[in-house]
């Protein structure tokens, strides 16, 4: 996850996203929506080309499970991306919404 610009945060009241933005312009991406106060649901990862193999789609899950496990929420991993992050780190486990 070296040599990536920093991790870039935006929300709305119902939706948000943490973002990649390489110097050319181009986005790696992880959007959620706010299901409620205390629960997420993350359910998209796009990551263009250009980061491929950089860990670009780990650095924006990774982000955002910390911010959300901070604020107390839960997260429904919609995404096949996040879903399969959350199985390789059962460290994640408890933020699962059951």
């Amino acid at each position: 996850m070296s040599g990536l610009p920093d991790i870039q945060h935006s929300e709305t009241d119902t939706k948000g996203r943490y973002f990649i933005r390489l110097a050319s312009g181009e986005e790696a991406e992880m959007t959620y929506s706010k299901a409620g106060p205390s629960l997420v649901i993350i359910d998209h990862t796009g990551v263009p080309d250009a980061f491929r193999g950089k860990g670009a789609g780990l650095a924006l899950v990774a982000r955002a499970v910390a911010d959300f496990g901070a604020a107390g929420k839960k997260v429904i991993p919609l995404c096949p991306f996040a879903a399969s992050q959350f199985r390789r780190h059962p460290e994640w486990a408890g933020m699962l919404k059951t």
